[in-house]
């Protein structure tokens, strides 16, 4: 009989430690604090914990244009020469020496493509059609194609066709009173814009876009991003509207912008992602903020919450297949077998699995 009790209470003893639930208790919160320190790292700041879980669920992300997928300032795309006695280079340093002298957004474009500039003389602006100024002894006019009409001046020129109906502004140099070439400029797509959006594309997401810009600025954009689909022409207040349109086709939808008039978007959509250069009621109302303002970075969030998930579920894994097997193993059921632990042999499983948990946990990255 004392053999019994002495056998019984030792079997007690061995599943009471067995089944202290260290690796159980910290399968869970492990991740999430790693996860959080992973984040922060890379420049993920998360204020929403659960929209920042659900991002693993991501079916589509809308970008907003200017700000997002462009640096929203003005800059050369493309040089037309339209007189084979100038070069490029030339040509653009006369232009940006003339609009190095201008306040407009336009022309500080046009400006800073170039490293140095001539000195300009009898520097003059024409209201709503250029400006001009003597360059190196020569009359340089940089003008609109209004302008152009005013002066009965007539440009044929396919390569600057399809640049407009791409949206772009054209303006013109003239040279001694001749039209020397053709300056293009857009909103500078921003350089990661196009990788973000095939990685995330890679993953499975669709992506989208929303922009007040006319519908041939928002058609080039997308063709140079990639993007799967974009709104153009969409009013301030109309964002949220679009994001629940996308929302009701049956996706979980991530909203990315920088606005002001991008905050009511962001609360809406499933999971709202601010570029930490943004306005402060972006940043206020998402979920997520980039702090680097990388757009590469939108990608590094679903990696890393779909990494998250995978830990947490490895973990639970392992701390409840651990008990499952060593607390029968802790209660004698192999004992006829000659298997059985003894006390110090379950502390030492419990805080082996426990060592495990841990580790693994420390394992997380953003793949």
């Amino acid at each position: 009989m004392d053999m019994d009790l002495a056998f019984a209470l030792e079997r007690a003893v061995t599943v009471m430690v067995i089944t202290c639930p260290h690796a159980l208790g910290l399968a869970i919160p492990l991740v999430v604090a790693i996860s959080s320190a992973v984040a922060a790292r890379n420049g993920l700041l998360i204020r929403n914990r659960v929209a920042f879980e659900n991002a693993r669920n991501l079916n589509a992300i809308i970008f907003d244009k200017t700000g997002t997928l462009t640096t929203g300032k003005f800059g050369v795309t493309e040089i037309v020469i339209l007189d084979t006695t100038i070069k490029e280079e030339e040509l653009l340093k006369y232009a940006a020496s003339v609009e190095a002298n201008s306040e407009h957004p336009i022309a500080r474009g046009i400006a800073a493509s170039v490293e140095d500039v001539y000195k300009v003389d009898n520097f003059l602006s024409i209201p709503g059609k250029g400006a001009q100024g003597i360059v190196e002894g020569k009359d340089v006019k940089m003008v609109s194609p209004g302008y152009l009409r005013e002066q009965g001046i007539i440009i044929e020129n396919e390569i600057i066709s399809k640049l407009i109906l791409q949206g772009k502004t054209v303006v013109y140099v003239m040279i001694e009173g001749k039209v020397k070439g053709a300056i293009a400029l857009a909103d500078i797509i921003r350089p990661e814009a196009k990788q973000a959006v095939k990685t995330l594309k890679e993953m499975g997401i669709k992506c989208m876009m929303l922009t007040g810009d006319h519908e041939q600025v928002a058609r080039w954009v997308a063709e140079e991003t990639g993007i799967d689909e974009y709104f153009a022409e969409v009013l301030p207040q109309e964002k949220a509207a679009k994001v629940k349109e996308v929302q009701s086709r049956g996706l979980v939808v991530a909203m990315t912008g920088d606005g002001v008039n991008d905050a009511p978007a962001l609360a809406r959509a499933d999971i709202g992602i601010a570029i930490g250069a943004g306005t402060d009621i972006a940043v206020e109302t998402a979920d997520i903020i980039l702090v680097k303002s990388n757009t590469k970075d939108v990608a590094s969030i679903v990696s890393l919450s779909r990494a998250t998930y995978r830990k947490m579920l490895q973990n639970l894994f392992w701390a409840t297949g651990y008990n499952v097997v060593a607390i029968p193993l802790a209660a004698g059921i192999l004992y006829e077998q000659g298997v059985m632990l003894s006390p110090a042999a379950g502390a030492v499983l419990m805080s082996l699995s426990t060592i495990i948990v841990a580790i693994n946990a420390k394992f997380l990255s953003i793949d």
